[in-house]
């Protein structure tokens, strides 16, 4: 695992674990093989690749993954219970998440247990792992909920026998960015030694945000899943999470994003879930441009109105022609369909493009673009 001993931040993504456990996914065996071969692919450093207590049909499609000898480390969820670590080990898996829940709403009215209890289920589940000689991040279920310091007692536990990170997770997805670094940079602050990982919901529509508030705060690990599969609303999706580290906070993570777009579709399709056009960082129309101030910048220079350049996510810009458009981009939507417009033809056609863009609520197709063309009216007027 040299990647991720040596980059500043590991994506793990568990679009094979989290993804699929959306309500009606199902991913088949060699959609999940393709799709961890993907992601092997652009770099992503940790895949966290299914729950082997499941059945036989879930170790099997994990076997065939530990098969492949990817580069990415494969890692699987289980519970606190040697049954279920055991059954990780079956697979030939090295890495696992170990997941207890953390706080006194689930302690007590979920597993109906105590705070010792949990602590001492960990001390067994732990010492089990590191004796198999296993790499063992900690989930804590439930920790955006739980009292910090029953957090920083269950990350020195951690530390003490040798686990290798405590997994941080907004499991209901209701913190805020703000109150997800404090909580994050208190256990940072509290037990130093111990990696920390960060694990975002989107019920409030927050997952990026916080998981960006999080590795901020000092997580070095975060979790993903591509166009931000996962229970309810989704997890933090892998894409958003990328871009906003490189753009937003001057982090490379190691990650190729030239093939996000060819990647988001295929796990769209696998898991029946569209990717809506209008998709941050990946949605196929995500760089269109309509409103005449901005298509005529744009054209100018595409830094004016886009962040960063389509082709690094797999996507390019479109010039879209319909009611707010103006004459510039008039002009290039025209060029792009091989018909040089002169400006006069297009302060004509204007009128027409506009009338015809309200009437029918969207913009023009090509195949009308062409046909008032051809009518010829605004070339004679021109002329």
């Amino acid at each position: 695992m040299e990647n991720a001993t040596n980059s500043q931040v590991i994506i793990d993504d568990t679009t094979l674990r989290d993804g699929e456990q959306t309500a009606g996914v199902v991913f088949s065996r060699r959609e999940k093989v393709a799709i961890a071969r993907m992601l092997d692919s652009i770099g992503v450093q940790e895949l966290e690749c299914g729950i082997p207590a499941m059945g036989e049909d879930e170790r099997d499609a994990i076997r065939a993954l530990v098969d492949l000898g990817l580069n990415a480390r494969l890692i699987t969820w289980n519970r606190a219970l040697i049954p279920d670590i055991q059954a990780s080990i079956d697979c030939g898996i090295t890495a696992v998440d170990i997941s207890l829940s953390v706080s006194d709403q689930m302690i007590e009215h979920k597993i109906r247990k105590s705070r010792d209890w949990v602590k001492e289920q960990l001390k067994t589940a732990l010492g089990f792992a590191k004796e198999k000689g296993l790499y063992v991040s900690v989930g804590g279920e439930d920790s955006s909920r739980a009292d910090l310091s029953f957090l920083a007692e269950l990350m020195e536990i951690t530390r003490s026998q040798g686990g290798d990170r405590f997994r941080f997770c907004d499991t209901l997805g209701i913190l805020d960015p703000f109150t997800m670094y404090e909580k994050v940079r208190a256990l940072r602050n509290a037990v130093p030694e111990i990696d920390i990982e960060v694990h975002t919901h989107n019920d409030l529509g927050m997952a990026t945000a916080n998981a960006i508030a999080g590795i901020k705060a000092g997580a070095r690990f975060v979790n993903t899943t591509v166009n931000g599969l996962g229970e309810r609303a989704g997890n933090a999706a892998l894409e958003e999470v990328v871009m906003a580290l490189k753009l937003s906070c001057g982090i490379d993570p190691g990650v190729d994003t030239h093939r996000f777009h060819d990647i988001s579709r295929f796990v769209g399709r696998a898991s029946q879930r569209p990717v809506p056009p209008w998709k941050a960082v990946v949605g196929e129309r995500v760089f269109s441009h309509e409103s005449g101030l901005h298509t005529d910048g744009v054209i100018k220079n595409p830094l004016n109105y886009e962040g960063f350049d389509p082709a690094d996510v797999g996507l390019r810009r479109h010039i879209v022609v319909g009611k707010h458009s103006g004459t510039s981009g008039l002009v290039e939507r025209y060029r792009e369909l091989g018909i040089e417009l002169a400006k006069d033809e297009a302060n004509c056609m204007m009128d027409e493009v506009r009338a015809q863009a309200q009437r029918l609520k969207r913009p023009l197709s090509d195949g009308e673009l062409r046909r008032l063309h051809a009518s010829g009216r605004c070339t004679l007027k021109a002329a």
